[in-house]
């Protein structure tokens, strides 16, 4: 198991329950529209451990993006595979509106789909993103993924699978 990513900018870390606060004022906002959760405090609350439940049970999960000399969390990105996922997926998502055009985002995605490739031993990796979500489309097309017409992913999210490793044929 890691426990932390770095980058130049980032410690991406663990999800603890500190992160809570954070985690629920965003699944109340208009920012995670399209989680479904807004005024559904039981689902958030389910949601949230989840997160954390994923790293108990498998070892590995989103990391909790926080900038260097900060504890808080700013948003999640990581692997999510459980086991009714169709495929294994790098996910992402932004808490805080001021990390939004920084890219922090990309800076998170990119070293968590390294470390999946790298230290996870995956030979493929999605990002399953709702239609309307812009934002997060933009994002997979920058780091490189490309849309997946021949699948579709939980609750018919588009599919955007991202390149392979160097020396892996898709």
């Amino acid at each position: 198991m890691t426990a932390t990513l770095k980058t130049s900018r980032l410690l991406l870390r663990q999800p603890h329950k500190g992160d809570w606060v954070v985690f629920q004022n965003f699944m109340d906002s208009d920012r995670a529209e399209f989680f479904n959760l807004k005024g559904d405090p039981a689902q958030t609350w389910k949601t949230f451990a989840s997160e954390l439940g994923h790293w108990e049970i498998f070892d590995q999960g989103m990391w909790a993006i926080t900038l260097h000399g900060s504890d808080t969390a700013v948003g999640y990105a990581g692997p999510w595979c459980p086991p009714h996922w169709p495929e294994a997926e790098i996910g992402w998502m932004i808490f805080d509106p001021a990390i939004e055009g920084t890219g922090i985002a990309a800076e998170a995605a990119a070293a968590t789909i390294d470390h999946a490739y790298d230290v996870l031993g995956w030979t493929t990796a999605v990002s399953y993103i709702a239609a309307g979500n812009t934002r997060s489309i933009r994002l997979a097309q920058k780091l490189g993924a490309k849309l997946d017409n021949t699948k579709t992913g939980p609750d018919d999210t588009l599919v955007y699978r991202h390149p392979a490793p160097r020396g892996v044929k898709s």
